[in-house]
């Protein structure tokens, strides 16, 4: 019986009380020279309903939990999956630009998934100005994490413009074993997956202990340090509502890349300072900004980049509060303040397991995401404010099937107490930018794009770049 990890089985309760927790991308693709996109699009809409490939055994199971599990969160495949039912074709009113498509993308991401069937939807989408066309692809967080996810995408693309006959994005990239049949239920495995997971918790409680002492010091004894209960309140950590927004745009890795020479940081650091750049404009415009600086709850994979495939393990990251310095008006400050903090996450989580991290930050997540459901949250302090992540994606400019792949943006997940969520994705020679947040909270999402190319402007000029 293959069990949920703990992180997974957590994430699919917590959909229950809370919001869906998917992940997606969209892929912006220009058509192969000498055909239009919608002709585009529906060739691969076919090539989808009819290829022979085998798929990607992530994408043919669903969650099962029953008697026969022990009441246990297990995987059961799915002999005969129903493509049909993932895939579908879609069409933007002619020459519709960005922001109609963003407000589709809103809608789509909004509709939890179906838990009768393996948790994956794919849309093809035409319509988009400039005879573009767009691939939007939402997969449960329990399937796989955002590493693992923009892995499957970057295996079934290719740097040759001229290939074709490629599989399609769900097929596997290695070859179809024979499906085992699947055993009835035997309270030996039961037993054994229980005591196994005991064990395996046990001999995280070294390292627990230690992160927590930790935090505990750091947070009192430096602001590069967040401490669990020390984020200040704010209109992103509220009770969500149906709707979502999405916006995205997309920065020059160069620029990037010159702000990190010369700084002497890391890529991350300068893509942190900039969300922490634009929340304090934003905020500072809607006279919100707190005196105390916000707080991110940020993801730190443990995968290798080339090591991102089908391991068995849907989620492998570990968890760090890093203080976002919103309350500090010198650019260069921020980001020197921002360096160290990241530091001290990435080094917390190599020191003690991504287990050990999630276990200590647990007490301080779920009172964040439960106190808005609460009449007396108010009273709790959060502990952050909202995630920031960042995904690395394909290194070099790719195709699929003669299609160009322009632009690739990520669209992450909120869920109560965190209705705004800033992740990045890197690909070829760009940086894509995705913020999505709940309507009722943030309707204006695109007030961020611009604030966006300010706060990037803002450390350029800071570390003297031209």
């Amino acid at each position: 019986m293959a069990t949920l990890d703990p992180l997974d089985a957590m994430l699919l309760t917590a959909e229950l009380i809370s919001s869906p927790m998917h992940v997606a991308v969209a892929l912006i693709m220009s058509p192969p020279k000498g055909m239009t996109g919608t002709a585009f699009i529906d060739e691969m809409y076919e090539q989808g309903l009819t290829a022979p490939d085998p798929i990607d055994p992530r994408l043919r199971r669903r969650p099962h939990r029953g008697v026969d599990t022990g009441g246990l969160w297990a995987w059961r495949e799915v002999a005969d999956l129903d493509l049909s039912h993932h895939l579908h074709r879609l069409t933007l009113p002619a020459g519709s630009n960005t922001t109609a498509l963003w407000e589709l993308v809103s809608e789509l991401h909004a509709e939890p998934l179906d838990r009768s069937a393996p948790l994956w939807m794919a849309y093809l989408i035409d319509g988009l100005v400039g005879d573009r066309c767009v691939l939007y692809i939402k997969i449960h967080h329990i399937v796989v994490d955002g590493v693992a996810g923009l892995q499957m995408i970057a295996d079934s693309l290719t740097t040759d413009p001229d290939r074709r006959g490629m599989p399609p994005f769900y097929a596997s990239a290695v070859p179809d074993e024979p499906a085992t049949k699947r055993r009835g239920f035997n309270p030996l495995s039961v037993v054994r997956d229980i005591a196994g997971a005991a064990v395996s918790g046990l001999s995280l409680a070294r390292n627990v202990a230690s992160a927590e002492v930790a935090n505990i010091v750091g947070g009192l004894m430096t602001s590069t340090v967040a401490a669990p209960f020390g984020a200040p309140h704010t209109r992103f950590n509220a009770k969500l509502g149906p709707g979502r927004v999405f916006a995205a745009t997309s920065l020059d890795r160069k620029r990037i890349r010159a702000i990190q020479d010369a700084a002497d940081v890391t890529s991350n650091d300068v893509v942190t300072a900039l969300v922490t750049g634009v929340l304090r404009d934003w905020l500072t415009k809607q006279d919100e900004l707190p005196d105390q600086s916000l707080v991110a709850l940020c993801p730190v994979t443990v995968r290798g980049r080339d090591a991102a495939g089908d391991d068995g393990h849907g989620n492998q990251f570990g968890l760090g509060l890093c203080p976002l310095p919103t309350a500090i008006e010198d650019p260069a400050e921020r980001l020197s303040l921002v360096h160290y903090a990241m530091s001290n996450v990435k080094h917390q989580v190599a020191a003690n397991g991504p287990g050990a991290m999630l276990i200590v930050l647990m007490p301080a997540v779920v009172p964040t995401a439960l106190s808005p459901l609460l009449p007396f949250g108010s009273r709790v302090r959060p502990s952050y404010n909202l995630p920031i992540s960042n995904v690395p994606g394909p290194r070099e400019r790719s195709y699929f099937n003669g299609a160009s792949i322009d632009e690739i943006y990520p669209v992450s997940v909120v869920y109560d107490g965190m209705a705004l969520n800033v992740t990045l994705c890197s690909y070829a020679d760009q940086i894509g930018v995705g913020y999505v947040a709940d309507r009722d909270v943030l309707a204006d999402i695109d007030d961020l794009i611009p604030l966006t190319e300010v706060a990037l402007a803002e450390l350029e000029a800071a570390v003297r770049v031209a």
